[in-house]
């Protein structure tokens, strides 16, 4: 079965200062951007407050993709998607009502996305697969960007995939995905890719961007 590449180039690695440019630099050829939430409890780095979240939200050429590495996840999530985010996605291991807090997501006009750290098993969130829209395998510990990708997370990868079967749940990957990477995880099932170093690091991110989903592509072919 075919499915359709998406890449979603996270902000973390973009210059903070001009992110209104440094979005429309990509707006022609991403298909949404990934906004990293991070509150320094649940992981050990500090982006957005959700007020700043909301500003880059509601200027947003391009559906933002919300990845909240955060402690209150499930307060906090649902007011993602009433100020506008295409996709919100909570992290497993911080929710205590994960079918609720999806629930409230989707209530509020968002897709609704459950994440997992690499150390995390997918057996007991296979649940909750009617619950989402998106599934999300981490390749990399969450907190920074720039790290490389952990290639002992495409067994999980591939797992997810199956599981998913013929249902409408997009499946992403996000850490360390690069030119040298993307085919792999293409190849194992994922088919939403988050690149962050990859795409604003490069000479041209739009170009980069078109670069990685035509990779993407060919190891789906």
């Amino acid at each position: 079965m075919a499915h359709q590449i998406r890449i979603t180039p996270s902000i973390l690695n973009a210059d903070f200062a001009n992110l209104g440019a440094e979005i429309e630099r990509i707006s022609v050829t991403s298909d949404l951007v990934h906004l990293d939430v991070m509150d320094d409890i649940f992981v050990p780095n500090f982006t957005f407050d959700f007020a700043h979240a909301s500003e880059i939200i509601s200027v947003s050429k391009l559906p933002v993709d919300a990845h909240l590495m955060v402690a209150d996840v499930d307060q906090i999530a649902p007011k993602y998607a009433e100020v506008g985010c295409a996709s919100v996605t909570i992290h497993a291991e911080a929710t205590t009502d994960i079918r609720s807090t999806l629930k409230a997501i989707r209530s509020n006009g968002a897709r609704a996305s459950l994440a997992l750290k690499p150390k995390t098993s997918l057996d007991p969130y296979l649940e909750f697969l009617d619950d989402l829209d998106m599934l999300l395998i981490m390749t990399v510990e969450p907190g920074f960007g720039g790290q490389k990708f952990m290639t002992d997370q495409l067994p999980k990868i591939a797992q997810a995939r199956k599981a998913i079967g013929s249902k409408p749940i997009w499946l992403q990957v996000d850490g360390g995905v690069s030119l040298e990477t993307i085919e792999s995880a293409a190849a194992a099932g994922a088919d939403t890719f988050v690149a962050g170093s990859a795409v604003f690091n490069s000479a041209d991110p739009a170009q980069m961007v078109t670069i990685l989903r035509e990779k993407a592509q060919s190891a789906k072919n």
